[in-house]
């Protein structure tokens, strides 16, 4: 097989530019892809995945690069092309000018939200398809991922967008909020199946948070008010400009779906962050939500996961939080001491109580790459698959079998690098049996670089 693309090397890089982590200097369609075993015939769509790959081979930080999308189409047993396209944002407009000059408008301290890199997730709601980064509008793509443009639901969006919404499963509704360096630190969206813009809300925080994530149960959405905030002087001089803070309490909200401020219920946490929940869901009184929980972040630099200095007790572990709306009382509890991100539920359990759940290992142990299944009626016993020495999967989404019996009656999707040979291939689980070999292989004569999140759009 040949490679065609070689890895920026060189010790002198950013350990976020090194490696596979690297950006890619192309745009390309490959056909005629290798697949080894047998995609399943039900798969009839594109898994699509993004990530921060800058034009210019360099950014200062990790979340901060261009936007691209790579994606394989799969349709009856084959598969049909891999592409990967940068999106067409104002930053990919102009490379190398610093985002503020485009972002902020020092007149009026108005915010351009059509100013992003579109970097971080790509969704599909109501027959479109969104890239999404947190400081900006979603930007849409078509079905061979070339960009249409920004998007703001006919106007009515009028904040940042994060790119973590949910989709609800009973009503079809997109659920997100838009989180900002200026009042309103936070405003809350409510999207109807259709695609039309229900509700905006803003939400009263402590000041300017940086929320990443937030999730929702049946009835209610949750919101993770957190130590890490905006600070205008390190936004000023480049780079991310977000910080810890001692003095920020932390709090986890609960309010109605469709409630407003007055309506939410705050629950006082131990301090910590979390850039990922894997689900939240009613039980009586409670509200039970978990995820991924961090210690702290940024408190001496705004580095992350730098492998070169990361250690076991700075990485996120999967942890539950219940919250009692009738008492007020709050309980925390570690779930699992393995290192894990990106975190996942089935779709048609976004909201409800799921028996299973996924992530992604992040361990310190390079040879040891591994998906993570967790049985959360078992007191979230974890079974994984793990790769042979050298392979490093991305975030695993869950795709549902056609004719599914049981909840995790479907597959896991996941880029797969491999250092040996220098290439990727995606890799397709049976979430039934994660420890099994995986049922196909689709093989790229190049590499995807290491990304953030992506998404099943069946046809």
């Amino acid at each position: 097989m040949t490679t065609l693309d070689t890895p920026i090397t060189g010790q002198d890089l950013p350990w976020h530019l090194r490696e596979n982590r690297a950006p890619v200097n192309d745009e390309v369609t490959l056909t005629e892809l290798e697949v080894r075993g047998s995609i399943p015939a039900d798969l009839k769509g594109r898994y699509l995945r993004n990530g921060a790959n800058p034009q210019t081979g360099q950014s200062e930080h990790w979340f901060l690069g261009d936007g691209m999308i790579h994606g394989i189409e799969l349709a009856d047993g084959k598969a049909n092309w891999y592409r990967n396209r940068y999106v067409r944002t104002p930053m990919f407009a102009n490379p190398g000018v610093e985002r503020m000059d485009l972002y902020l408008n020092p007149e009026t301290i108005q915010f351009n939200f059509e100013v992003g890199v579109a970097n971080t997730h790509v969704i599909g709601h109501a027959g479109r398809i969104f890239a999404l980064e947190e400081g900006s509008f979603p930007y849409e793509l078509n079905c061979n991922l070339d960009t249409v443009g920004v998007h703001t639901f006919d106007g009515k969006l009028t904040t940042a967008m994060t790119a973590h919404p949910k989709i609800c499963p009973e009503t079809g509704e997109l659920l997100f909020f838009g989180y900002s360096s200026l009042p309103p630190y936070l405003t809350y969206h409510r999207v109807s199946a259709a695609g039309e813009l229900l509700q905006s809300t803003e939400i009263t925080v402590g000041g300017p948070t940086m929320m990443h994530d937030f999730t929702v149960s049946r009835d209610h959405s949750v919101f993770f008010d957190l130590p890490a905030i905006f600070d205008m002087e390190l936004a000023m001089s480049g780079g991310m400009p977000i910080r810890w803070s001692d003095e920020y309490p932390a709090r986890m909200g609960v309010m109605p779906r469709e409630g407003s401020d007055a309506d939410v219920q705050w629950f006082d946490v131990d301090p910590c962050y979390m850039f990922h929940s894997l689900n939240a869901h009613d039980e009586g009184d409670e509200t039970v939500i978990r995820g991924c929980r961090i210690n702290e972040i940024w408190r001496e630099s705004a580095d992350i996961g730098d492998p070169d200095s990361a250690t076991a007790e700075d990485m996120p572990k999967m942890w539950e939080w219940r919250l009692n709306r009738a008492t007020g009382a709050v309980s925390e509890s570690q779930l699992d001491d393995r290192p894990s991100e990106f975190p996942q539920v089935p779709d048609a359990y976004v909201g409800l109580a799921s028996r299973y759940g996924y992530s992604m290992s992040t361990t310190l142990d390079g040879d040891a790459g591994e998906i993570f299944k967790y049985d959360l009626d078992n007191g979230a016993a974890r079974t994984s698959h793990r790769y042979p020495r050298g392979q490093t999967p991305g975030e695993a989404r869950f795709v549902a079998a056609e004719k599914g019996a049981s909840e995790d009656d479907g597959y896991l999707m996941t880029f797969v690098h491999d250092e040996n040979t220098n290439t990727s291939h995606l890799s397709i689980l049976d979430a039934s049996d994660v420890a099994a070999e995986p049922l196909a292989e689709v093989h790229l004569p190049r590499r995807v670089p290491a990304g953030f999140h992506g998404s099943w759009i069946a046809d």
